[in-house]
């Protein structure tokens, strides 16, 4: 039988599994967030503990280095004081016409669906460091954004 129609064996045809790819930047986070990361790692620590199969292992063990990286190397942010957007604040702006509210966190905070925005989105980058009733421009667009509300986020 030829070579060329001989397989070895299963491992060979399976996809790559690649470590999960540490955002660039500093690991800025909320009080909240770090206490996230904390419970996620906490939640692998289990599942690697409880895998029965060596590919649920991996992939768990996998997760749990990604995650430990991220507490080993989170730096939380000042506190916010409400004064200036910032990581930890609230915001209630105006863009287009319609009126938003987000909350700036940190990358492995962020949830666009429930409102929650990373400190390096677009979005959050060109509000941050800007006074309530101030102008801010966004997407080449010149005063694109006007800021109506600043609050600490809890």
């Amino acid at each position: 039988m030829s070579v060329a129609f001989r397989r070895e064996s299963d491992e060979e045809h399976k996809e790559p599994r690649f470590e999960l790819p540490i955002p660039p930047g500093p690991n800025l986070v909320t009080p909240r967030g770090l206490a996230l990361i904390r419970t996620r790692i906490a939640e692998l620590r289990g599942d690697v503990a409880a895998a029965t199969e060596e590919d649920a292992r991996t992939l768990a063990e996998r997760d749990l280095r990604y995650w430990s990286t991220r507490e080993t190397t989170a730096e939380v942010a000042a506190p916010a004081t409400g004064e200036t957007v910032a990581i930890g604040t609230r915001v209630a702006f105006t863009l287009g016409g319609a009126s938003r509210e987000i909350e700036i966190v940190g990358f492995d905070e962020s949830d666009p669906a429930a409102g929650r925005i990373a400190f390096s989105a677009p979005l959050a980058r060109a509000m941050i460091g800007a006074e309530d009733g101030e102008m801010c421009d966004f997407g080449g667009k010149a005063d694109a954004i006007e800021i109506v509300g600043i609050t600490p986020a809890h």
